[in-house]
């Protein structure tokens, strides 16, 4: 009875249960889906052909890269400053600056001008307010 009272938790990979579960349940339900309609799966091939070959491959294969690439940089950076978000932090602003300059359509001053302001304050927000407001580190 006496363990009944006692909590341990391993935190090196007690971060992991949330997303794994999460993660099972969308391949559920992914699975789900393909094995129900599968008909409409099969005749989509012509679709997706024009969509690929209509759409703008610099944008979406850059937004992939520029996403890879910030995921991946996000914790070596952060172990620099451990448990502080600078990872976050200092990967967020480039990573938002740059979409963001692949997005742009007319690159004028005022909307560079615009553009670093929305690179710099969004990503100091989100950290002040996670590590301020909700106590929690960011990586």
């Amino acid at each position: 009875m006496d363990g009944l009272t006692r909590v341990s938790i391993d935190f090196e990979t007690s971060h992991l249960v949330f997303p794994t579960i999460i993660g099972t349940v969308l391949l559920l339900l992914g699975a789900a889906i393909v094995a129900t309609r599968w008909r409409r799966f099969a005749g989509a091939a012509g679709y997706w052909s024009g969509i690929f070959a209509a759409m703008d491959k610099f944008r979406f294969f850059g937004t992939i890269v520029l996403t890879l690439v910030y995921f991946l940089l996000m914790v070596p950076v952060g172990n620099f400053w451990p448990n502080t978000g600078m990872g976050f932090l200092l990967c967020s602003i480039p990573y938002v600056a740059l979409c963001g300059l692949l997005f742009l359509r007319e690159r004028a001053r005022p909307a560079l001008a615009v553009l670093g302001i929305v690179s710099i304050v969004s990503p100091l927000l989100v950290w002040w307010v996670f590590a301020y407001v909700f106590f929690l580190t960011l990586p």
